[in-house]
């Protein structure tokens, strides 16, 4: 074995699961939690096998599928899977979770804090975004999947203004708005169409994977199923699952018609980022000279950005770590502070 094979950190989400070893080497599934949770050890099994670590190092955002009746339940769940799947691997392996407080616990004490191991995936992703933060009043926006992330780093720390889910969303440092899961009926009530904005289904036939894939901001990527109809994730599938949107017929929604529509999508929830940006610079009392942008929305995070007519620099985790790597941050991110790498 060798010496990159002996940590691993996992990322496990509602709707994803991002594993790392710190050193460059990322994994990255959908595992829709909330549909199977009594599958997430053999899903950490498989992923931990490609490494077959000494030590797991954990954070969770999944505590709050609704699979579990509580944030307590579900992390106490998280924790048994990882559990389960360390000891499937090596009986002798250690399992550690990340906690709020930046610190990293074995899995007794974890379950016995639940609130403090609950979500706390944003807070190791902001310690790598400070490493390479140009100045020391940043933002780091975050944009995944299924949320954003805007989080204030002064002097190259992450200075957030609320802890838990509940507070970071009134803070404006968690939106639930993201790039792929996040449905077109909750981003918008009307879509331009035939020159007139009309009322848009309350179905999820579409969602924000669609909009960006049409306009670009996201790689097609055929083999993908987890799109809204099982379909594959393409601009001429997201164009159809779009029309189905207004109640449509693809052959009566043309290409420019699809680009308009993804354009308005990609408009609002440009607008929904901004608008937590401003109110968390607000609640600092600055506003920011640099923005790192995390995850692989950046399209998302540059849209709320130019809207704000913001002019300041980007260091982008993308361009400077690799899209797998950027995409994986919290868990890349763990793993580099479980190995000492990351301060």
């Amino acid at each position: 074995m060798s010496d990159s094979d002996d940590l691993l950190a996992f990322d496990v989400g509602g709707a994803n699961i991002k594993a790392a070893d710190g050193l460059g080497w990322t994994a990255s599934e959908p595992f829709e939690l909330w549909r199977q949770p009594r599958r997430l050890a053999a899903a950490l099994a498989r992923i931990a096998a490609m490494r077959r670590p000494r030590r797991i190092i954990a954070t969770m955002t999944g505590e709050i599928a609704d699979c579990f009746r509580s944030r307590a339940e579900g992390v106490a769940s998280i924790i048994s899977a990882l559990r389960a799947a360390a000891d499937g691997l090596d009986p002798h392996a250690a399992v550690g979770i990340y906690l709020v407080d930046g610190s990293i616990v074995n899995c007794d004490e974890a379950v016995s804090r639940p609130l403090d191991a609950a979500a706390s995936n944003w807070h190791a992703m902001a310690r790598l975004a400070g490493r390479h933060a140009a100045s020391d009043r940043a933002l780091v926006i975050d944009v995944g999947s299924t949320t954003t992330d805007v989080l204030p780093l002064f002097d190259r720390r992450v200075a957030p203004l609320a802890r838990d889910d509940v507070g970071r969303m009134a803070t404006g440092e968690l939106v639930y708005t993201g790039v792929e899961r996040t449905p077109v009926a909750a981003i918008v009530r009307r879509l331009p169409w035939r020159g007139a904005r009309r009322p848009v289904a309350s179905e999820r036939f579409a969602e924000s994977r669609d909009a960006w894939l049409l306009l670009g901001g996201l790689e097609e990527s055929p083999d993908a199923r987890n799109t809204a109809d099982g379909g594959p994730a393409t601009r001429a599938a997201a164009a159809v699952r779009m029309a189905r949107m207004l109640l449509a017929d693809p052959e009566d929604f043309s290409p420019q018609d699809a680009l308009a529509a993804a354009a308005c999508c990609a408009d609002a929830q440009g607008r929904q980022v901004a608008r937590a940006v401003a109110r968390v610079a607000a609640r600092v009392g600055w506003w920011p000279t640099s923005v790192v942008l995390s995850g692989h929305g950046d399209c998302l995070a540059r849209r709320a950005c130019d809207r704000l007519g913001w002019k300041g620099e980007f260091v982008s985790l993308p361009e400077r770590l690799g899209r797998d790597v950027s995409r994986a941050a919290p868990a890349h991110a763990l793993a580099m502070i479980a190995r000492g790498i990351l301060a």
